[in-house]
């Protein structure tokens, strides 16, 4: 395991600790969503030499094993790592962490980052090493939420304000270290990581889910909002799920579930020659 150097790096491992489970129900399906989109712009195929960092539950490594990749998987967090592992018998799963990965340079011929880049101290530094790892002639390709946030994201600000719960401002990546989070942002990033031919595009689509499921997430600490209502007081912790019962009122469909507008930017590009 690489060390942790910033602050928010360790504002991540807290965050992340044993909460596989809470991920997989409340926000693996939304991330999930651009699945196929991010294996197609890694070029992901049968035979290909395949690394997915940042794993989580296994959600891409267990679609590109299924298209015959050779699969490597790796996660800061150990619970992610073990549910990879029942998820995708046959990778090669390992806990680590950028931007120190435990491999040679050059070692796959296609790597991803699945909303990844935006939960880590060192954008930069991470960005760098995916390239490191990925062969001549192979693909990078990297997924991130919007700034500002989508309105499905957005409802989360809305629900605290509406609450009247006072809530602590939650870490953030140092401003010299940071990127802008829009097309043209992740694009310089690839760029200066080393990367060439960089693509990047935006997709779009409304997310449906039960609200429970949704709600499941900031109420077991994860995300921003989760991690800052954990020392709440059940009353305060109350306000805030009636002030999400009210934001969500008017997004429910006929089955009870929630729908959402939402987006992400996706990019990829090819380690430079030479």
């Amino acid at each position: 395991m690489a060390e942790i150097t910033t602050n928010f790096d360790s504002y991540e491992r807290r965050m992340w600790a044993g909460r596989a489970a809470a991920y997989t129900r409340s926000a693996a399906s939304l991330c999930g969503a651009v699945r196929d989109q991010v294996l197609d712009l890694a070029e992901v195929a049968g035979g290909k030499r395949m690394l997915d960092v940042g794993t989580g539950p296994g959600t891409l490594a267990a679609a590109a094993a299924a298209l015959g990749a050779v699969v490597t998987a790796v996660d800061a967090e150990p619970s992610m790592a073990e549910a990879t592992r029942l998820a995708v018998p046959g990778a090669d799963v390992r806990v680590a962490m950028l931007p120190d990965l435990p491999f040679p340079a050059g070692s796959f011929d296609a790597v991803t980052a699945n909303f990844v880049l935006n939960h880590v101290g060192d954008p930069a530094a991470a960005a760098r090493e995916l390239a490191r790892v990925t062969a001549a002639g192979g693909r990078v390709a990297v997924s991130v939420w919007p700034q500002p946030p989508p309105p499905l994201q957005a409802l989360w600000g809305e629900v605290v304000a509406d609450s009247g719960i006072p809530l602590p401002e939650a870490p953030r990546v140092e401003a010299d270290r940071d990127f802008p989070r829009t097309p043209e942002g992740l694009a310089a990033l690839l760029r200066a990581a080393g990367l060439e031919a960089v693509r990047v595009e935006t997709v779009s689509w409304t997310h449906r889910v039960d609200p429970e499921a949704w709600w499941s997430g900031p109420a077991n600490g994860l995300g921003a909002m989760g991690t800052r209502m954990l020392d709440l007081p059940p009353g305060s912790v109350a306000l805030i799920r009636a002030a999400f019962d009210r934001g969500i009122a008017p997004h429910l469909d006929g089955d009870g579930r929630v729908g959402l507008p939402t987006s992400a930017v996706l990019a990829c590009g090819r380690p430079a020659a030479g």
